[in-house]
């Protein structure tokens, strides 16, 4: 893929991104600070998620050829910067890993007018057999293709953000 015009500010440490999704921010997204509310960048990223999905060949398709699908078993989101209505939103999905059950990747969420980084996620999924809704290994040839778009995508370096934990600011 190439890079669109909007230059990312982190791209120094990068690879390549995977894939792209594009929104705009709508009014029922608005809390009563003026600003996107939390859980609508949560939406946004699911939306990325579904797209990003289908690009690397794990979404609707596959989900009803095989019987098989995805549980996102831990989330991170990083807030950065407001975004408001009518703001363009552009998020870009970079695969960090996958082994025979589990695929690792991250987003990021950028003011597509302005270039500005404004929120994070970083994800692990866990590949789910739906008949018996229990974890369970991908295809060989689903395993093998993933290990491939890791084998391109995947950064040298974690991006800014990913890796992150909650914790308190040590004290000195």
């Amino acid at each position: 893929m190439t890079a669109p015009s909007v230059p990312n500010m982190v791209r120094r440490i990068m690879s390549s991104f995977i894939t792209t999704y594009d929104d705009v921010v709508r009014p029922e997204w608005i809390d009563s600070n003026g600003h996107m509310n939390l859980a609508y960048y949560v939406v946004v990223f699911d939306l990325a998620t579904d797209k990003f999905y289908e690009d690397i060949g794990f979404g609707t398709t596959y989900r009803a050829a095989t019987g098989n699908s995805s549980f996102v078993a831990e989330t991170h989101t990083v807030y950065e910067r407001e975004v408001h209505v009518g703001d363009r939103l552009q998020i870009r999905t970079w695969l960090l890993g996958a082994d025979n059950k589990r695929v690792h990747y991250f987003h990021e969420m950028f003011h597509a007018d302005s270039g500005e980084r404004s929120a994070v996620q970083e994800l692990m999924a866990l590949h789910i057999d739906m008949e018996v809704r229990k974890v369970a290994p991908f295809s060989t040839a689903l395993e093998a293709s993933l290990a491939a778009l890791v084998a391109r995508y995947a950064p040298a370096e974690l991006p800014k953000g990913a890796g992150r934990r909650i914790a308190m600011p040590t004290r000195r």
